[in-house]
């Protein structure tokens, strides 16, 4: 495994001569991550070429958000690379994405997420998914996957990279990986480990929510979404941000097919979000 820090030794880097695969992530890698990088690799082959990004964006965190406390665990994070098999792994810094230790210039061309970047997430988050795709529409130019992997954990942020993809027609293809979860439910997640240890157990309530709204569609949405919330609200020490049932592109939720409920919670000062799928008109 090789790991690179510029543009410049990315673009001179030796490859498989198959296709090639890229996953992003921001570090503090965990299992969810590892699948990534291994559903990589099952795509491309031995042939081909897995990469990994690590780096922390600093453009889509909002003011008074984590990314001076995001967990960086560099040295864990290039083990986690090695054994899931990436070949290539690059760990820019500020100043090499975008040009500036300071980070996004605020007269830069950037990505606009649309009317989808203002709903769900970026009602509290604002600039976010702005950040996000403009560092991802980068790291894809920089590394020039043929595919690229995205866990369904952070859903919209799945939905949008799509989206753009497709209304830019940038030759490359988006695949989504169902969201890893602990042995009690709870979804992967980089922030966990801010919990406590009893936060970690107050977690629990928010597969237990997301099941509850999708065994209960059969008697509506709004039936559906309020027992959801009376879950989450007979949990002391947790705060619902949202909890809504949307079609896949997080649409209106249809009247039958495949949906999704997704959730926003802070237990603490952590905030953490989660979302499945389910289906609507089944009895």
């Amino acid at each position: 495994m090789r790991v690179v820090t510029s543009v410049s030794e990315l673009a001179m880097a030796e490859r498989g001569s198959g296709d090639s695969a890229v996953v992003m992530t921001m570090g503090a890698l965990h299992d969810g991550h590892v699948e990534l990088m291994r559903a990589a690799r099952r795509e491309v082959g031995v042939d081909g070429t897995v990469i990994a990004t690590i780096f922390v964006n600093p453009a889509q965190f909002a003011p008074g958000e984590d990314f001076e406390r995001y967990p960086r665990t560099l040295e864990a994070d290039l083990a986690a690379c090695e054994d899931a098999g990436v070949d290539l792994v690059f760990t820019p810094t500020v100043s090499e994405v975008y040009g500036s230790p300071e980070g996004l210039p605020v007269d830069a061309v950037t990505v606009d997420p649309g009317p989808l970047g203002d709903i769900l997430e970026g009602v509290t988050r604002k600039g976010h998914f702005r950040g996000m795709l403009t560092v991802v529409h980068k790291l894809l130019a920089m590394t020039g996957p043929d595919v690229a992997f995205f866990g369904e954990k952070d859903y919209q942020q799945l939905v949008l990279i799509g989206r753009m993809v497709r209304d830019l027609n940038m030759p490359v293809r988006i695949e989504g990986v169902p969201t890893v979860r602990e042995a009690d439910g709870v979804a992967r997640s980089s922030r966990n480990r801010y919990l406590s240890s009893e936060e970690r157990v107050i977690a629990t309530t928010i597969p237990h929510a997301l099941d509850t709204v999708a065994a209960s569609l059969a008697d509506g949405v709004e039936v559906a979404v309020a027992a959801g919330r009376e879950v989450v609200a007979a949990t002391a020490g947790i705060a619902l941000d949202y909890l809504e049932v949307t079609d896949p592109e997080l649409g209106p939720a249809p009247v039958a097919g495949p949906a999704r409920v997704l959730i926003a919670v802070r237990i603490g000062s952590t905030r953490l979000i989660d979302n499945i799928p389910c289906r609507m008109g089944t009895a």
